[in-house]
């Protein structure tokens, strides 16, 4: 019996560390929009810079504030989003960043202050954000396996593309430096064939000779 109770133990502590945990949607909605709301302010910030006018520094609050709000409010309704969406559904997938994106494509759009200004930013933020997390959450694609050593992976890929010597040779034709073995046999029948005089192949190997 003793062997049995260990395999419920083992299955039991890995099925509760597969266990989804629930995530505060409230500080991450917070730390999101205190994140894009600093960057929003760079921009109003850029923004005031750039007027032809001379303004004050308080024209990137009086001014171009209403950047910065629309940043930290899209970046706080997102984040809440999909937190909140995660510890609905116990799941940490790309469905999550699709109803964010809706939300905060929605937010987005109500500056535009139209029905469909609103259904096409949240429409064209949610595919892109779920996109952007199927795909691994990276520009250039899902990550590389850490446990495969890059050198071998490299190597793989070489072999996969590389293109046979016979194949290359039989596109470009021998000569100019490039000689497979018993060039000089045929060069002498090609020779022979062409001008109907013998040449005979220069042997590299003095003890074959």
């Amino acid at each position: 019996m003793a062997p049995h109770a260990g395999g419920d133990s083992s299955s039991s502590s890995s099925s509760d560390s597969d266990k989804y945990k629930p995530q505060d949607a409230v500080h991450a909605a917070l730390t999101m929009g205190a994140l894009f709301g600093t960057g929003g302010l760079f921009l109003a910030a850029v923004k005031t810079s750039l007027e032809k006018k001379h303004v004050g520094p308080w024209a990137v609050f009086s001014k171009h504030g209403n950047i910065a709000a629309t940043f930290a409010a899209v970046g706080s309704v997102y984040e809440f989003s999909r937190v909140a969406s995660a510890n609905l559904r116990e799941k940490n997938d790309h469905y999550n960043n699709a109803i964010a994106g809706a939300f905060g494509g929605a937010v987005l759009g109500l500056r535009a202050g139209r029905i469909p200004a609103i259904l096409g930013y949240g429409a064209l933020m949610s595919v892109t954000s779920a996109v952007f997390e199927y795909t691994g959450g990276r520009i250039q694609g899902a990550g590389r396996n850490p446990d495969v050593d890059e050198f071998e992976r490299k190597e793989m890929v070489r072999k996969r593309y590389r293109r046979p010597v016979e194949e290359t040779i039989a596109e470009i034709g021998e000569g100019r430096s490039i000689k497979l073995p018993g060039y000089d046999e045929r060069r002498a029948q090609r020779l022979k064939e062409a001008y109907g005089f013998e040449v005979k192949p220069v042997c590299a190997d003095p003890e074959r000779a």
